[in-house]
């Protein structure tokens, strides 16, 4: 069952969606996923040569949390967003023609990958040291800030993290992102929820004073909902934790076994990140721009993957 929040000052409880083992692929057509790994039968972390078996099969499949613009289900049921155009780039070359996905919760991603549901996953994951050592993260695909959705008119007045801690409201986050993190590591208490979608709900109800998450998801979720006449979306900023500069970069990521599949995917899309133009041409029509094309250490998941973070000035 997918974890629900403890009651808040406003004996609010949100429940997350359910996870669910047995949920079919979402592809354009009515495909079935096998019980012991991902659809192109590379799946189940095992050790063997996932990327000569997804060349056979001509197709791979991603775990995806449903979160626009990165990765989510578009109206004719294909799998769409700004990770997804990357990844059909970049499989394309690798003589991968189709991309279906798999939608489970953002906690349930990398578990899902590493039993084998799926060969990759695909939802603009922050490169973090915990999740580095579960997993294995790409070449950072993009950069982002943290944002927070508030009541029209911010009436609390909130601009960064250290005003939550300060103003003592009631913040919601997304089950397992990043913005939960920083607010366990700063000892703000924080509600969740297992989408973008409960967390605009929960602001436009009045269950909730704030809901932390990417700019651009926040900026996309208003858009794709139409809720801009009750809410809106903060200036986006780096989030600051414990004196130091959260700097957020997402990437694909992978069972650690599989080297060679993570060898030639990051072969690929070093050349697409690493080009303005083509970076722009793929991402660009979901709202990625130049500001979000990784430069500098945004582009070492390394040093990333270290947790050695600049200080905050």
């Amino acid at each position: 069952m997918a974890p629900r929040v403890s009651k808040g000052p406003r004996n609010m409880r949100l429940r997350t969606r359910r996870a669910t083992a047995a949920a079919a692929v979402l592809t354009a057509g009515a495909l079935a996923l096998s019980g012991c790994g991902g659809s192109s039968g590379g799946g189940g972390g095992g050790g063997g040569d996932t990327l000569s078996s997804l060349k056979k099969a001509g197709k791979v499949t991603v775990g995806i949390n449903g979160e626009n613009p990165y990765s989510f289900i578009g109206k004719d049921g294909k799998p769409d967003g700004a990770t997804i155009a990357l990844d059909k780039a970049v499989y394309k070359k690798l003589g991968i023609n189709k991309v279906e996905a798999k939608k489970v919760e953002w906690d349930a991603l990398i578990p899902g990958l590493n039993s084998g549901q799926y060969d990759e996953v695909s939802a603009g994951m922050s490169i973090l040291p915990d999740r580095c050592k579960k997993a294995a993260f790409s070449y950072p695909e993009i950069t982002y800030e943290t944002a927070f959705l508030v009541p029209k008119g911010n009436p609390k007045g909130l601009h960064t993290m250290q005003d939550l801690k300060a103003k003592k409201v009631n913040l919601v986050t997304e089950n397992g992102a990043i913005e939960q993190g920083y607010a366990k590591t700063m000892g703000i208490q924080t509600q969740t929820v297992g989408s973008p979608q409960d967390g605009l709900r929960a602001v436009e109800n009045g269950q909730a004073d704030v809901f932390a998450l990417t700019a651009i998801s926040l900026r996309t979720l208003v858009k794709t909902q139409k809720a801009q006449s009750k809410v809106e979306v903060t200036k986006a900023f780096t989030a600051e934790v414990k004196g130091k500069l959260q700097i957020g970069a997402g990437a694909a990521v992978f069972r650690k076994d599989d080297t060679k599949l993570l060898k030639a995917y990051n072969k690929e899309l070093k050349k697409i990140i690493d080009d303005p133009k083509q970076f722009n041409k793929i991402v660009g029509k979901y709202g990625f721009t130049e500001a979000e094309r990784p430069k500098g250490k945004t582009t070492d998941t390394k040093y990333l993957c270290s947790g050695k973070l600049p200080d905050a000035k």
